[in-house]
């Protein structure tokens, strides 16, 4: 799809971020681009189990209500909620209001917090799962880009094995595009050489 970018000039994004601003923006800003810092790879975590089932779309209407939510995604807070917060973030209609969704995040919070310990940053942890650099895939469509691959199927088995929840291959492969862990942009895209 053309689009005007700085002054006249056209370039073409991914298709799959139409004309919808908040998808735009996001793919434009964000989708693919390393992230290092391990709070942002806690939202991340938390924002795409929070997906399953849902469209992207509807949670990124709903971040800014997760972030308040949830301590700015601040693990240590999240893992320390008990069963009223747990009843707060229930009836909380800014989010999606999922007990096994919520209950997942906590436990998650947790389990993050124990692969901080073990390998001294979850960025550290995670970025193995690649060889320390982006996985550049080279899609001339968005209907070639897999759902899944060998590389979030292995962070599915190893995250589940560390007592995550909603983290399966399909969840895990969003996280890894989101994360910049893959460039999944299409080859045409204009951000596909820029991330």
């Amino acid at each position: 799809m053309p689009i005007t970018i700085r002054g006249n000039r056209m370039k073409t994004r991914c298709t799959w971020a139409g004309t919808e601003p908040i998808y735009i923006k996001y793919h434009d800003t964000e989708w693919g681009v390393p992230v290092h810092d391990d709070r942002r790879l806690f939202e991340f975590l938390i924002l795409e189990g929070a997906q399953a089932g849902l469209s992207w779309l509807t949670i990124l209407k709903k971040r800014p209500n997760y972030i308040k939510a949830f301590d700015n995604f601040d693990p240590h807070k999240v893992a320390d909620y008990n069963p009223r917060k747990v009843k707060e973030l229930i009836s909380n209609p800014g989010i999606i209001r999922n007990r096994l969704k919520i209950e997942a995040a906590i436990q998650n919070a947790r389990s993050f917090l124990a692969v901080q310990q073990e390998f001294g940053s979850f960025d550290k942890y995670i970025w193995q799962f690649v060889g320390g650099k982006t996985l550049k895939n080279h899609w001339n469509t968005v209907a070639e880009i897999p759902a899944q691959s060998e590389a979030s199927a292995a962070v599915s088995s190893d995250l589940k094995k560390r007592g995550f929840k909603f983290v399966g291959p399909t969840i895990c492969h969003a996280f890894m595009q989101a994360t910049g862990l893959v460039n999944d942009h299409t080859v045409d895209c204009y951000r596909y050489e820029e991330v």
